[in-house]
């Protein structure tokens, strides 16, 4: 980023004075300025410093780098150097592979492109493609200056818009992030054994929600922001594409998925609001007939309440249904099947009594000749019954919420030993099975795994509840979240 000798950041280096942008950045200067020595205090970094794929700024220090035609090429992580090693030649080139809308560099393979004026041109993502399909001369002027392709950037459009680890592909998102339901996925019922199916449903047996197989994820997520431009988020390490500061890492919440409570608690107050006429109706005709019958005839009554019912029972209540018609196919009979039976011929009788009084002899008739009808009955039942489905899916999600709060007490980083033996920090949703860490003394253990390497004890208090730390060796088994002690451990 420039600055001006006005800017109040600035410390002496080798007799010269040296200006920031702010205090994080004079101070990760002052912590190590040789790394930066290559950066001109009033200029860019130098073009050999970075990253030929997504274009981030690396230094000399950087782990991954390659040699193409006597000369070294540092990238930011081994996708980018892979991607490099394949297609050198892609890389190197000149603007016409880079994305005129968004800067980005992309290849002669790439997905989107066009033909403006004789010459190709070629864009990482649809929405690039179609922007500069739609303005092609906006873009082109705006290519020559860096101002213009900060404003064109794709990712810069949406304050929540992500782009995701040097891909070049973006998917909105909103400001914390949200769990997806994963269609792919094994669930399984809690209460019966056995019972599992590809995706998210209801048991076969109980009618009891299905819960997914994996363990519940942590609460936090890890992304990545600038300080001077929040809009820039992203989910890895980087630099600004506006400014050129470093980004920050911040942790934000997950949001559980309760697709299915929002439903339910739809469909239980839309049935308890109508339910609730349907109810007195019923019962001032029973105990005050005189009064009600001056103000609306039984006729008349009759009708309101079937209309009134009717979507509490077969819009409300349809889960209901489903789960009923579930068990009766399968053969597992269940509360939904009573449920389903009782309310559909209660509301199914009812309604032959309003339509077709008489197939009905009359000593089965009241004082006025109406048949008596239970539209009440129906509709309370599904009310009641969606209100216990309410009950026990909040029960269930607090829970889950419950052991994300044991998982929050995880660290949120974990130390990864690479086959060369060095050691990189990393965001914990990163850690992968397999994968070697290093645990030193009075750190957290990140996750369960085994111990390959060391001798230390450690505190297991927060989920046994014994105080007295537990010794471990080789091959003895390590819980995440509890705390090492004083020796060094490889798991």
């Amino acid at each position: 980023m420039k600055v001006t000798d006005a800017s109040e950041y600035h410390v002496r280096h080798h007799g010269e004075e040296v200006y920031f942008c702010s205090q994080g950045c004079m101070k990760k200067f002052v912590e190590n300025p040789e790394a930066y020595s290559h950066v001109d205090s009033h200029d860019k970094p130098e073009q050999g410093f970075k990253d030929p794929v997504c274009g981030m700024d690396v230094n000399r220090d950087a782990e991954f780098h390659a040699q193409y035609q006597e000369e070294t090429f540092y990238f930011c992580s081994q996708g980018c150097k892979t991607r490099f090693e394949a297609h050198p030649e892609d890389y190197l080139v000149a603007d016409q592979l880079k994305d005129p809308v968004c800067g980005m560099t992309v290849t002669r393979d790439a997905q989107y492109k066009t033909e403006f004026r004789g010459k190709h041109y070629y864009f990482c993502c649809q929405r690039c493609h179609d922007r500069f399909v739609a303005e092609p001369e906006k873009y082109l002027s705006e290519a020559s200056t860096e101002k213009g392709k900060h404003e064109g950037h794709c990712c810069h459009e949406k304050k929540t818009e992500k782009t995701h680890s040097c891909c070049g592909h973006h998917a909105a998102s909103s400001t914390s992030s949200t769990s997806e339901v994963d269609k792919d996925a094994m669930y399984f019922c809690p209460m019966c054994p056995g019972m599992e199916q590809k995706g998210p449903g209801t048991c076969a047996k109980c009618g009891m929600a299905l819960e997914p197989m994996v363990s519940p994820s942590a609460t936090t997520t890890t992304e990545y922001t600038c300080p001077m431009h929040p809009e820039i988020v992203q989910d890895h390490p980087g630099s600004c594409p506006k400014c050129g500061m470093a980004l920050e890492a911040r942790s934000v919440e997950v949001k559980e998925d309760t697709s299915e409570l929002d439903d339910m608690s739809r469909r239980f107050w839309f049935s308890t609001i109508l339910a609730i006429p349907v109810f007195f109706s019923a019962m001032t005709a029973e105990f005050w007939p005189e009064m009600i019958n001056q103000l609306v005839t039984p006729t008349i009554r009759q009708w309101i309440e079937l209309l009134i019912s009717a979507p509490v029972v077969w819009w409300g209540g349809k889960v209901l249904m489903q789960r009923g018609w579930q068990s009766i196919r399968s053969g597992h009979l269940n509360m939904f099947t009573l449920i389903a039976i009782g309310v559909s011929v209660a509301w199914g009788y009812s309604l032959v009594g309003v339509l077709f009084p008489g197939l009905f002899p009359q000593s089965v008739r009241n004082e006025w000749g109406l048949v008596p009808v239970y539209f009440e009955a129906a509709a309370v039942i599904t009310a009641l019954v969606l209100l216990g489905q309410v009950l026990e899916l909040r029960a269930r999600s607090q829970t889950n919420a419950a052991i994300k709060l044991l998982l929050g007490l995880a660290p949120k980083t974990a130390r990864r030993v690479a086959e060369d033996g060095s050691e990189i920090d990393i965001p914990l949703e990163q850690v992968q099975v397999g994968d070697l860490l290093r645990v030193k003394p009075g750190e957290k253990i990140p996750v369960d795994g085994v111990v390959l390497e060391g001798e230390s004890h450690v505190d297991e208090s927060m989920v046994t509840g014994e105080p007295i730390p537990v010794e471990k060796r080789e091959g003895d088994k390590l819980i995440g979240a509890t705390i090492n002690g004083t020796g060094s451990l490889l798991l």
